[in-house]
């Protein structure tokens, strides 16, 4: 029987893209000098969250020595903490920073998950490394089915996610643009909630800042009617 917890498994064991693979696999072993007494995870990075959420975050992929280091999504690296630190503020999680699998931090009504699994060479995944991976987020939403909100983090996941829920025709990608799904040719009912990506050439520049990402979870927080913080 499929669960998040061997779907977790079978994503870190997985090996179908040799290019990713080889890279997740060097930068685990030459390592960052700053980690350099640190194992790396150096596998594929499977969703963390609340089973029973109803808002999954969709990122672009690991970091080379964020959750490729770590081994869970979004954990530390900048974007990371950028990211986490606007979860807390809104209500999602317990915590605002997230540094290793057992620093406690845990999510409330909120599941946090990549198109692609491994860290990619450039931080760019080619079209068919997308493709090979989005079975696993299919799996993944079945296993969560009180999701009801996606928010896309920056275009390559905002692609994904209406590859996913089968939107047509996709909306321009826009910070803050709010997608009803039944109005876009989706059988799904819910929404899809635009925002640039948390990295760090979006926050340092001020393209994105605290209360632009902050105002994103606050707006998905109500379209899936939760108790406001």
């Amino acid at each position: 029987m499929d669960s998040l917890i061997s779907l977790a498994a079978e994503i870190a064991d997985c090996r179908r893209c040799t290019r990713l693979v080889e890279w997740r696999e060097q930068v685990a072993f030459e390592k960052r000098a700053a980690f350099r007494e640190e194992e790396y995870w150096g596998r594929g990075v499977p969703g963390f969250g609340d089973p029973s959420a109803k808002v999954m975050i969709i990122g672009l992929a690991p970091a080379a020595h964020g959750a490729n280091r770590t081994g869970r999504v979004f954990t530390g690296d900048r974007s990371g903490d950028f990211l986490f630190a606007s979860l807390h503020r809104t209500g999602f999680a317990n915590q605002s920073r997230a540094r290793h699998v057992e620093d406690g931090l845990r999510l409330t009504d909120a599941y946090v998950t990549a198109a692609v699994r491994c860290a990619p060479p450039a931080n760019k995944p080619t079209t068919k490394e997308r493709d090979e991976c989005l079975p696993y987020i299919e799996r993944e939403l079945k296993l969560l089915p009180d999701v009801q909100v996606f928010v896309a983090l920056g275009q390559f996941g905002y692609q994904v996610t209406c590859s996913l829920l089968g939107v047509r025709p996709r909306p321009r990608f826009g910070h803050g643009v709010v997608v009803p799904l039944s109005q876009h040719g989706s059988d799904r009912v819910g929404h899809v909630v635009c925002s640039f990506h948390p990295s760090q050439q979006n926050t340092f520049t001020g393209r994105l800042t605290e209360p632009m990402l902050d105002d994103v979870f606050l707006m998905a927080r109500e379209l899936a009617r939760l108790e406001p913080t």
